[in-house]
Formats: C-alpha cells, sequence, structure tokens
C-alpha cells in the first residue's frame, strides 16, 4: 500500500476543513473528513503467525481492514494516521471492519533513561515547544504528542520522554531539542508517540499520567488518564515515516 508523507502542519491546519452534520433521526453527531485528511491516529498490530494485522483505535475498539491483508510496517508495531471508512454499520462490538483509504505511519519512539535532572537537560535538550490538543492522547499504552515549535528549514528536532520523577513514577518530562540553523521564527509542527512500557504496570486502575514541559511562557504540565494496557504480541518498534525531521 502506498504510504503518503505528510507535512504535519498542513494536516493539523486542515483540521478546519472537517465538517460536522446532526442526524435527525437520533440527534446524533457525525464527522465527515475529506479523503487527504487522517480521521483516527491507531495502533497497527501485526498478528503473530496469521500474516495480517488490525488497528487499535482505543482502549477498546479494534478495526480490521477489509482492503489490506498485510500491515505496510512488516512485523513492526507503530502508531499511524489513518483515513478509513466503515464496511458495515457500528452495532454492539468492538470490532468494526473497514477499508483503510490511506495510512501513515508516526514517529514512535521508547521511553529515554533518567540520567538526573542536569544531564537530561544536556543530552535531552530543553529547547521550547507548545503541545496542540488535537492528535494529543494517551491510550493504548502509548502517549501521543501534537507539538509546535519554532524552526525554520534545516533544523532537526529530537524529542524525547523520560520518567524523571522517582517519588512519582506516573510522572513524565518532554523533551525537545533543536540542531541545525539555529532559531527562526517560523512555526513548524510535528507528532510523536511513545510507548508507556517502561513505567510501573497499574495494574488494571486508572491512574493520572502527568506530562511536564517547557513552552515559551515557562514550564507547564498537563494530565491525562493512563491505565496499562494488556500484553501484545507484536513486534519490537521502530521509527515511523511521518515526520522526517523529528527524531
Amino acid at each position: 500500500m502506498r504510504k503518503h508523507n505528510f507535512i504535519a502542519a498542513a494536516i493539523v491546519a486542515l483540521l478546519s476543513a472537517v465538517a460536522m452534520v446532526s442526524c435527525s433521526d437520533d440527534d446524533k453527531d457525525e464527522w465527515y473528513y475529506p479523503a487527504g485528511l487522517p480521521n483516527a491516529i491507531v495502533t497497527v498490530k501485526p498478528v503473530a503467525d496469521k500474516d495480517s494485522f488490525y488497528m487499535q483505535l482505543d482502549d477498546s475498539t479494534r478495526l480490521l481492514p477489509l482492503n489490506i491483508r498485510k500491515s505496510p510496517y512488516g512485523d513492526k508495531e507503530v502508531r499511524a494516521f489513518i483515513n478509513f471508512s466503515y464496511a458495515e454499520q457500528p452495532g454492539n462490538t468492538r470490532d468494526f471492519k473497514v477499508y483503510i483509504n490511506w495510512m501513515d505511519s508516526i514517529l514512535t519512539k521508547t521511553m529515554s533513561p533518567d540520567l538526573g535532572s542536569t544531564e537530561n537537560i544536556s543530552k535531552y535538550g530543553q529547547d521550547p515547544v507548545e503541545l496542540l490538543r488535537n492528535w494529543t492522547v494517551s491510550e493504548d499504552g502509548y502517549l501521543t504528542l501534537n507539538f509546535m515549535t519554532k524552526g525554520g528549514q534545516g533544523t532537526v528536532h529530537y524529542v524525547n520522554l523520560v520518567a524523571s520523577n522517582p517519588s512519582n513514577p506516573y510522572e513524565v518530562t518532554f523533551y525537545h531539542k533543536l540542531e541545525g540553523y539555529g532559531y527562526d521564527s517560523r512555526e513548524a509542527q510535528g507528532v510523536v508517540a511513545f510507548r508507556l512500557d517502561k513505567l510501573p504496570d497499574t495494574g488494571g486502575k486508572t491512574v493520572d499520567l502527568t506530562v511536564r514541559w517547557k513552552s515559551y511562557e515557562g514550564d507547564k504540565t498537563t494530565t491525562f488518564k493512563y491505565t496499562t494496557r494488556k500484553a501484545s504480541k507484536a513486534g519490537e518498534l521502530r521509527p515511523g515515516e511521518y515526520m522526517k525531521n523529528v527524531r
């Protein structure tokens, strides 16, 4: 399947083109997305020994593709943007058959080791970023972050997630390091997904996951609800192909 490499800024900027209509029959809202825009972020999960795959939409919903048999990413598990349509109307099930119109992998990383406050900043950087609401979510054992920063063409953005508070194992810090041609006033956006399997098992409970980062206005925090996901037999993680200048 051909993958489309989109520029993150273009995707996010075009989200305003999404239209919402209300169904008079049941008063439910339905969203319609142009074919060029993603309408979901999923975890692409290969099925061991079955030469197939499925997509985890959230912690309890799976999408089963009808028009693609093999994962475009082989036996690797990655997060990805997709544009899909239902092959049948959703019923009383958590497994939906779908058609995939296109799929594009997101940079998918494991968490980085805590080296101590000073060394973390030295190695991982502390250049400011802003976290955006669209596509920022904690689900399926991942923290997916849509971030905005400044840096023009020729810059490289290194991003890492570290559990940096020994007294609170569910507090993590998002680090950003800018390398290249230096500061530029032009805004750029990127999306990265971090696998949270290095955090302690929540034992089926839902806990608060606190994320810290340095913004242009100073230090900020936000909180997500987090539950350790059930074991998966998927392959090892590898970097996605969504943003070529994010590492």
